[in-house]
């Protein structure tokens, strides 16, 4: 399924945020009109589909890479307090 415009304001917001002013937080609500929280989930998922590998193949790459850093630092977490 071919990303939505929502899809790919999410994609380019993550790609530009840092170019806003203030918290990340706010800007999210400000420009997606959306909850944090929402705008994370949706951007996990998209993270996952082809058309936004398409769409943005560097961004995407990142994102996957730093998400897959974050699980094995709390599995190793888990590991260490089990």
């Amino acid at each position: 399924m071919p990303l939505s415009d929502r899809d790919r304001a999410i994609l380019d917001f993550e790609g530009e945020w840092r170019r806003h002013a203030g918290a990340k937080e706010e800007a999210i609500r400000a420009d997606l009109g959306m909850s944090p929280a929402r705008y994370y989930q949706l951007l996990g998922r998209l993270i996952d589909t082809a058309d936004a590998q398409q769409h943005d193949p560097m961004l995407v790459k990142r994102l996957r890479r730093l998400r897959d850093a974050r699980l094995r630092e709390r599995a190793a977490r888990a590991a260490d307090g089990s």
